[in-house]
């Protein structure tokens, strides 16, 4: 059975957090909280989101955590990156059966195909902006 990743979605959550909640004391533990998650897992999201620039963190007693840039320069394909999440599809692993003409050139095929789904998501991620999330969570509420 695979496993989900939720990295890109948790990582857009926080970043959407922070953008409408601007000005606010913003800890790990209240964004936690906004994700119904465990604070350790959330800084460590934070983490990867510091270290590609989109997140400024302060630790400590008083730590709290800020948009490194304004939420228009920054892509959804910058956050799917600094979230380090694995591409949105793979190949399967199983060994090749010799005697299979499907088996012996599927794989090739398929990666091919998936290559050119991955660059297309991709570049649907490079054409929104956090900005545009928010303002579509905003219309919601």
């Amino acid at each position: 059975m695979s496993h989900t990743n939720v990295q890109f979605s948790v990582a857009s959550h926080l970043l959407a957090a922070l953008t409408l909640y601007q000005g606010e004391h913003a800890t790990s533990t209240m964004l936690a909280q906004s994700i119904n998650a465990d604070p350790s897992f959330v800084r460590r999201v934070l983490s990867k989101l510091s270290k590609a620039g989109l997140v400024i963190a302060t630790r400590g007693k008083n730590g709290a955590c800020a948009l490194a840039r304004d939420p228009a320069d920054i892509t959804l394909l910058d956050i799917y990156k600094a979230s380090e999440a694995p591409a949105t599809f793979a190949v399967h692993t199983y060994p090749i059966e010799a005697m299979c003409p499907i088996s012996c050139h599927i794989k090739e095929v398929m990666a091919e195909v998936l290559k050119k789904s991955q660059s297309d998501f991709e570049l649907s991620l490079s054409d929104q902006t956090l900005a545009d999330i928010t303002a579509s969570i905003k219309t919601k509420y």
